[in-house]
């Protein structure tokens, strides 16, 4: 079976890789991986779907860095018997793979927008969202859950590759979902205005690259930075005061019920289908009255791991 992450150095596909890899290991399964060069590398993944094609897999679990781009040759994997699963980040339509084990992305955004809402209550908020690339999924839920949660827009479909906007956001800048580009992006946003005092960010990368602009500009006391993934290094950076809140994550739970999906399909012919929520936890130490959340101590026990 082939696993096909975005990038191979992204600490979230890093964990992912290795849950795939364990759980491979203890079902006797040989695991073929492959990932783009950078998040948005679409031809990479192609390639490497080809290649695990030929070599017999009979199963394929991919991020898919290009929601839409990706389809011509998921269907041509699912056309020569290949079952092919989503993980993290669905197809655009989801239908175009056989399965989805992901996040609800969009409820990760939502809570650290509900949460933002309550931690600025009575502030006007200047908002930067540092977000992924344009029309891919995951990089729109959870922006547009940020701006629905934090009560700035309402009545999105959580299936939009369209960004939702409004007025309190002054700057929006794609990411990638890397820390310099995302430190780049922050200094671009207060060079555009200086009163910025809440930022959103795709990922913790971003968010890292962003405290660092804010840290250099003298700022990093007078913004709120929320994001998603709470990785170990993410909720350490709770911890450290330089994410405020993040939306935790579970890569290892995506990639282990994948690689069993899998070889369930293998062993049985019956195949996974549907959405599979693997859930989403708010991680902050500054709890907010009606926003469920856990502290720091927790996402420390269950960063990247099963829920």
């Amino acid at each position: 079976m082939g696993l096909i992450t975005k990038t191979e150095t992204n600490p979230f596909f890093v964990k992912m890789k290795e849950g795939a890899q364990a759980k491979a290991t203890e079902l006797g399964v040989k695991l073929l991986t492959g990932a783009g060069a950078k998040d948005g590398d679409n031809e990479g993944q192609v390639t490497a779907m080809e290649n695990m094609i030929n070599a017999g897999a009979k199963g394929i679990l991919i991020t898919p860095s290009d929601t839409k781009a990706i389809v011509p040759s998921i269907e041509k994997a699912r056309a020569a018997g290949v079952v092919v699963i989503a993980l993290d980040t669905a197809t655009d339509p989801q239908s175009a793979s056989d399965a989805l084990f992901a996040t609800d992305n969009f409820k990760a955004g939502e809570l650290i927008g509900q949460w933002a809402a309550k931690e600025m209550a009575g502030k006007t908020p200047v908002i930067a969202t540092l977000d992924l690339q344009p029309g891919i999924t995951v990089g729109a839920q959870r922006h547009n859950g940020f701006l629905q949660g934090m009560g700035l827009v309402s009545g999105i479909a959580a299936d939009s590759t369209d960004l939702a906007t409004s007025k309190e956001v002054v700057c929006a800048q794609d990411t990638h979902g890397d820390q310099t580009e995302g430190q780049t992006a922050m200094e671009n946003c207060l060079s555009k205005n200086s009163d910025i005092n809440l930022v959103y960010t795709i990922n913790e990368p971003a968010a890292f690259g962003a405290y660092t602009a804010l840290k250099n500009a003298g700022k990093e006391k007078d913004v709120i930075i929320v994001s998603v993934d709470g990785g170990c290094q993410g909720v350490q950076g709770v911890v450290d005061g330089k994410i405020a809140a993040t939306s935790q994550q579970y890569p290892l739970k995506m990639a282990s019920l994948g690689v069993e999906a899998i070889v369930n399909y293998a062993k049985t012919g019956t195949k996974p289908s549907g959405y599979t929520d693997t859930g989403v936890t708010l991680i902050t130490d500054k709890a907010q009255a009606g926003v469920d959340s856990k502290d720091s101590a927790y996402g420390t026990a269950n960063c990247w791991g099963n829920k």
